[in-house]
């Protein structure tokens, strides 16, 4: 499947992850079509409720997926960005239908929410304070950050997208992982903050404009959910790494930086340096600066990583788009992968700068 035409459904297609699927999804050679669905909004045109994409896309939001159509197609892919626990509620009833269609080993599946990132039903429980609703099908699903042994992905048919801390962690810690074992942190403390598109297009008291413009706190101190999915992806590198996590709501709409700070002990540069070749040299998304910083990073799927020591001291800085790496971008890195087409296909975008 070298050069696959593509036919997309995204489900939530009114949210800012559906917006931001359609806008990078645009620019991709490989894509056919796009289908949104959004119950609430259907019949809407998507460039009313996306006002970026007018004079871009001239349809309207539907209210069902038609898995009819999708059967027809070369290259089938469905991305789910519903607020969390939807899609785990619905895939169980959709799985059938794909089944009776022939759909159900042809459809490439990638869910943006945390529904099924966590492979065991009594984390997920821990992590999202329910039950899961379908646990028999945790095991369908690739666990899909996509800059870290990527070969996982070439086979897979369902993945879950991290989510948007988690990816940030993932690439700080990952990056550590990498070093020869004794010089590995006994202990790694992350502070990192994050803009206010990460919560959603439904506003709140917590994301409302004139109660987060000029404000700055901090929120789920060490009790984030992404917590367990970073632990997961450690425990798969090998590297069960202590690390506490202190997330922050951050006046802005974009963006995640997360800052990494342990003790360096014998560590030098050169060992950062190749222990960053090592985890991530075979990703062009993946950018290793002299300093992150976000208005280099937002509105693309790259991801800028940065180191410091000093006085025995180590820190790693992340900077990444909450709504590109963190989400939409890395989704289409994950398609992209599973249907054999280079991970950066239709993403190599410049931020704009100065934003």
């Amino acid at each position: 499947m070298s050069n696959p035409s593509i036919d997309v459904t995204i489900l939530g297609g009114s949210g800012y992850g559906g917006g931001e699927l359609y806008r990078l999804l645009l620019q991709h050679p490989n894509i056919g079509s796009i289908a949104g669905v959004a119950q609430r909004q259907a019949g809407r045109p998507v460039s009313d409720v996306h006002p970026h994409l007018r004079g871009l896309i001239d349809a309207e939001l539907l209210a069902e997926p038609d898995w009819v159509a999708l059967a027809e197609v070369e290259s089938p892919v469905l991305f789910a960005a519903l607020p969390h626990g939807e899609f785990g509620r619905l895939y169980a009833g959709y799985r059938e239908q794909w089944s009776q269609l022939g759909l159900l080993d042809r459809l490439r599946v990638v869910d943006l929410s945390g529904d099924f990132r966590l492979a065991d039903p009594a984390v997920f429980q821990q992590a999202y304070g329910g039950a899961h609703p379908c646990p028999q099908f945790l095991a369908e699903f690739e666990y899909g950050f996509a800059d870290w042994q990527p070969a996982r992905l070439r086979s897979a048919t369902r993945v879950a997208n991290p989510g948007c801390f988690a990816t940030a962690l993932n690439l700080g810690l990952l990056w550590l992982a990498r070093l020869p074992p004794a010089l590995r942190p006994d202990q790694v403390a992350i502070s990192a903050i994050t803009g206010s598109s990460g919560s959603g297009a439904s506003a709140s008291d917590t994301t409302h404009h004139p109660t987060r413009a000029h404000d700055f706190r901090a929120y789920k101190p060490l009790q984030h959910q992404h917590r367990f999915e970073v632990a997961a992806a450690l425990q798969r590198a090998g590297w069960a790494a202590p690390f506490s996590l202190v997330t922050h709501s951050a006046p802005l709409v974009r963006g995640i930086y997360a800052t990494l700070q342990f003790a360096a002990g014998q560590c030098t540069t050169a060992d950062l340096d190749g222990a960053f070749r090592e985890a991530f040299a075979h990703s062009p998304g993946v950018r290793r600066v002299p300093m992150p910083r976000l208005a280099a990073v937002v509105g693309t799927n790259f991801g800028d990583l940065g180191c410091a020591l000093a006085d025995g001291h180590g820190s790693v800085m992340v900077a990444l788009d909450n709504l590109g790496k963190g989400m939409a971008g890395q989704a289409i890195q994950n398609m992209n992968m599973m249907l054999g087409l280079p991970g950066d296909r239709g993403l190599r975008a410049a931020a704009i700068f100065p934003g």
